[in-house]
């Protein structure tokens, strides 16, 4: 049957496999479990583990977890960038001190327009502003704090990068996400910060002299006095500039006495962020994206987006295994963390990376090679993850030209590296466990892309690539898992007409969404 390079057809047929694995045909039907609303994939998205579960009711549950709309949606993003800006930028510091003057802050030259262009030319679809960092510095006007950009006398007080920022994104077709640091050290010299308060009832929004807002949702949520501080610059930003894609978060305390930690209202932030922003993904202390475990721009070789976790510290989604764990969801992972694990939850894997070594702008710095650049998008979107890269926008408050430059050379060289699917428009044939791709004529390749359709969750632990070389099947490619993206790169371009790919271990029907075939133009 003839069917699109996706390999949608009109229904799925189940194709069982002699050793056990079956695999399906990505059809147009809805998933086998509901997705959507956090309410309504609740059983779906997480499933309760216990110790008494075996090694395979462990599996066979994994196997029944499904991804929301809102992670969907995330995975396919694949190119998401990051956009390191503040204080640090003026300072040379990568992490603040919260005592900075307000007034080292002067972009004269901001311009977010070019940000975005960037980024689009560079094939991104989604950035992430750093509207606060660990220093606490705000960059736009919160009522809540004194260390922001209406501190400065740039643009005499009247500055905002965030509401630049989030047009600018929106005009060039790039979904907006925004950093706030639950660290903040000029709150901590305020007295707020890690103050050792009680967790207790707040209004939200709290009511500030001048106050012009009316009309808008509030709530009532439980918190610390910082918490609560955060809960405010979080309504500020979720309900003043537009609709926010992604969330961004980390765990870090910032450089205060080690014996002052500030326990993070989790929950509460993550109530309102569902509520104001209910397709916002929340990354990477959050429930919807975790942190791959590194920030060398590398996935791992066989990574899962279903993986055992634990609650902790105020409803906080947390690792149950090491965060760099060599394995985090195979089979062997599921029970090493069945003593500490509380779910096996959908949390698909994040690659933070830096284009320079920095996160903030530094002078002597150079943005990496295409090469390296490349290895990276291989090692992340290549192995079932989704690329974040920092450009860090320099202290005229644009990107710099050379970094400009190599993000359209990367998109140009991932282009090359994929250039045209040969597999568009080809016959496929559907066996016991494998599909079969006829390509008309014998071409060569040396890229392969395969997909699973996530909606009916990660099933595939292993499989094989083979070629129909003088009518004898072989084996150019193998791996173990796919999830939503997987990409192999051959040493050297494989001719052939026939090619199929065969599943060899499941564990449950895997249905393959793409099976794509590349020569690369480099």
């Amino acid at each position: 049957m003839a069917v699109s390079r996706r390999l949608f057809v009109t229904a799925a047929a189940t194709l069982v496999a002699s050793s056990g694995t079956s695999l399906a045909l990505a059809s147009s039907a809805p998933a086998a479990a509901p997705v959507g609303s956090a309410a309504a994939d609740e059983p779906w998205y997480r499933i309760p583990v216990s110790p008494d579960d075996t090694p395979e009711e462990l599996v066979r549950k994994a196997s029944r977890v499904r991804p929301t709309e809102r992670q969907i949606a995330w995975q396919a993003l694949e190119r998401t960038a990051f956009l390191h800006f503040g204080v640090n930028t003026f300072t040379g510091l990568e992490w603040g001190t919260g005592d900075e003057d307000p007034d080292v802050f002067q972009p004269a030259g901001l311009d977010t327009d070019q940000w975005a262009r960037a980024l689009r030319d560079g094939g991104f679809k989604l950035a992430i502003l750093t509207v606060k960092h660990h220093d606490g510095f705000v960059l736009y006007p919160s009522r809540y704090s004194d260390h922001t950009v209406a501190s400065s006398s740039w643009r005499g007080g009247q500055g905002d990068v965030l509401r630049s920022f989030a047009d600018s994104m929106r005009r060039h077709g790039i979904k907006v996400g925004v950093y706030v640091s639950p660290a903040d050290e000029n709150q901590y010299l305020h007295g707020v910060y890690a103050n050792g308060s009680a967790r207790s009832e707040h209004a939200i929004p709290t009511p500030v002299a001048g106050d012009d807002r009316t009309g808008g949702p509030a709530f009532r949520l439980p918190a610390t006095d910082y918490g609560a501080h955060m809960l405010n610059q979080l309504y500020e930003v979720l309900t003043e500039y537009g609709p926010v894609d992604e969330v961004w978060f980390d765990g870090a305390q910032g450089r205060i006495p080690p014996d002052k930690v500030e326990k993070y209202d989790w929950d509460s932030w993550y109530t309102l962020i569902r509520s104001l922003a209910p397709d916002a993904t929340v990354a990477v202390s959050g429930p919807d994206v975790r942190w791959v475990g590194n920030e060398g721009g590398l996935a791992r070789e066989k990574e899962w987006s279903v993986v055992p976790v634990q609650d902790k510290d105020n409803g906080r989604t947390d690792f149950a295994l090491s965060y760099d764990a060599p394995d985090m969801g195979g089979r062997n992972a599921l029970v090493a963390a069945q003593p500490v694990a509380d779910h096996l939850q959908w949390w698909p894997a994040e690659v933070d990376v830096s284009i320079r070594d920095g996160w903030f702008y530094h002078a002597d710095q150079q943005p990496k090679s295409v090469q390296q650049l490349t290895d990276i998008y291989f090692g992340s979107v290549g192995r079932n993850a989704v690329l974040l890269l920092n450009v860090p926008p320099d202290q005229e408050g644009r990107l710099p030209a050379a970094d400009v430059t190599r993000l359209r050379e990367f998109r140009e060289r991932i282009d090359r590296e994929l250039p045209e699917d040969l597999a568009r428009g080809a016959r496929v044939k559907a066996s016991p466990g494998t599909v079969t791709v006829d390509l008309g004529r014998a071409r060569e390749v040396d890229r392969i892309r395969l997909a699973e359709d996530i909606r009916h969750g990660q099933q595939v632990e292993g499989f094989v690539v083979e070629a129909d070389l003088a009518g004898t099947w072989t084996r150019v490619a193998e791996a173990g898992t796919i999830g939503a993206c997987r990409i192999l790169l051959l040493a050297a371009p494989v001719r052939a007409r026939r090619w199929r790919v065969r599943v060899t271990r499941s564990r449950r029907t895997a249905h393959l969404a793409r099976f794509e075939l590349y020569r690369s133009r480099t």
